[in-house]
């Protein structure tokens, strides 16, 4: 016959002490150790002053139709155009099945804002960048033209000649108000 064991009380708090004991310290490792981890995986965010360089406020109540600036957004020239009816006409007429890198003028620019064109202005073929003044060649569809290989971009940004292989990116950007353009 079996008998029956009687379990001692003071064996039952010392497994009730070492369960705790057991549980206390997995959570003080896991806090040691999320606390180990936390500053490698915070050295990975952005630096303070890249923060500070990710966003660019513009100014563009000077700016008249038919005119373009360059402002600097990330180490890298914007080209702010306040295109003419005409250059939107054109823009819009053209058939976006013969462009090497097919994108409607509508889609590049902000809906109720189409006289506003804003691009990064940097080539897409070897990284130069298209002339942006008044006096610079304008290229064969009245947009940009790279001096280093010659690529022509229409008054869209799309390319339209040459060996670049895609348009001038478009980067993030809202207007803020009807005076001012923030970028990134």
């Amino acid at each position: 016959m079996l008998m029956k064991r009687e379990i001692d009380p003071t064996e039952k708090i010392q497994e009730t002490k070492r369960d705790f004991l057991y549980l206390t310290t997995a959570a003080m490792g896991a806090v040691a150790a999320g606390a180990a981890i936390w500053p490698f995986i915070d050295s990975m965010n952005p630096a303070a002053d890249v923060l500070a360089l990710s966003t660019t406020e513009i100014d563009i109540s000077q700016i008249a139709v038919g005119q373009a600036i360059t402002a600097m957004w990330r180490g890298s020239p914007v080209f702010i155009r306040r295109r003419t009816e005409e250059e939107i006409k054109i823009a819009r007429a053209v058939d976006i099945k013969t462009l090497p890198d097919p994108e409607k003028d509508e889609d590049r620019t902000k809906k109720d804002k189409d006289e506003w064109l804003v691009l990064v202005g940097v080539c897409t073929h070897l990284g130069c960048v298209p002339g942006n003044k008044a006096s610079d060649s304008k290229g064969d569809f009245g947009g940009w033209l790279c001096p280093c290989h010659g690529s022509h971009y229409d008054t869209s940004g799309r390319i339209r000649k040459g060996p670049a292989p895609h348009n001038l990116a478009i980067p993030p950007y809202q207007f803020t108000n009807e005076k001012t353009l923030l970028i990134g």
